[in-house]
């Protein structure tokens, strides 16, 4: 709720500096990000500042958000769809780097985004990992792909040399990811725990474990919304649009959608769960999205429990 007494701070970020708006008094910086210029710039900022609001820009986001996290400002990272969805509600039409920390700094003061706790650095350093690894395999999919298509020998020999490099650095990632792991008991725990339900594999709770730290600390409700598996109803008067997903955290969400089709077929509630919505007329997509969302919400459950699968007598 916003009150008089709030002091916000919107930010715009770019590659190597961003722009910084704060209200109620409309000071305005910019600032470099290499992180003398941010340390510097923190500590010249006013004592009250309640939150500060940042879009989540491919993450370039991390250094800033540490930095403000670090002097004990709260801080949200949203979705810039929610940004320029408030510009064009308040008819703010040109779009700068200072008239967007100014447009975001409202937004704050309107709208008081709920800040997250950010990763700590080891936490920070697995979900980096984690995202390069997918980053890798994509990779080595689309050169998979080329393969199949390329019919000269030399490029043939490139194609297959590059797939055998891909497949060494997966290698790496996969043990620096269980080394990070194995350097934590609580993520050992959790990694168990998750793993206890057919259908979650090393690399589904590699990516839920480090992309996902609010497993268990939020409602099922909630978590299906951060991943992204939440349903949005479409309806005005009579009319009744079909409910769709979207937005939320991708990686999870891919990683979450393989374990659903696994669980679909190995998991004797969800294969159930699966069978009953097909049974009903469901089209596939439509029941292994369901499918999912009934996971992360079982998941979310496990780790706020601490108690490993028990099948249908969990009580998500």
């Amino acid at each position: 709720m916003t009150t008089h007494h709030s002091i916000v701070l919107g930010i715009d970020i770019s590659k190597n500096s961003l722009d910084a708006h704060i209200l109620p008094d409309g000071r305005s910086w910019h600032v470099k990000t290499d992180p003398h210029s941010l340390a510097k710039w923190v500590k010249q900022l006013p004592d009250g500042i309640s939150l500060a609001v940042m879009e989540a820009t491919g993450g370039l986001q991390n250094i800033p958000a540490a930095a403000l996290a670090r002097a004990n400002i709260p801080v949200a990272i949203v979705n810039p769809q929610r940004v320029r969805g408030f510009a064009k509600a308040i008819g703010q039409r040109a779009k700068t780097d200072p008239i967007d920390a100014r447009i975001i700094a409202q937004f704050a003061l309107k709208m008081q985004p709920t800040p997250r706790q950010l990763p700590d650095e080891t936490q920070a350093l697995l979900a980096e990992l984690v995202a390069r690894r997918c980053q890798l395999v994509d990779n080595r999919a689309a050169e998979k792909c080329r393969l199949t298509t390329a019919t000269a020998k030399p490029i043939r020999r490139n194609i297959e040399a590059s797939i055998r490099w891909l497949d060494r650095q997966i290698s790496k990632i996969d043990k620096q990811i269980n080394e990070q792991i194995r350097n934590s008991p609580m993520w050992l725990v959790n990694e168990k725990l998750l793993m206890s339900v057919p259908g979650i594999g090393p690399v589904n709770a590699h990516v839920l474990t480090a992309q996902l730290a609010e497993l268990g600390t939020t409602s099922g409700a909630q978590i299906a919304a951060l991943v992204g598996v939440a349903p949005f109803a479409r309806e005005s008067g009579k009319w009744r649009g079909k409910r769709s997903i979207r937005g939320g955290r991708a990686h999870v969400r891919a990683a979450l959608y393989m374990a659903a089709l696994s669980a679909s077929k190995c998991n004797p509630v969800l294969r159930a769960f699966y069978q009953r919505l097909l049974a009903k007329g469901k089209p596939k997509k439509v029941a292994l999205t369901a499918v999912m969302r009934r996971l992360i919400v079982i998941l979310n459950a496990i780790i706020r429990d601490q108690k490993p699968w028990q099948g249908c007598t969990i009580n998500p």
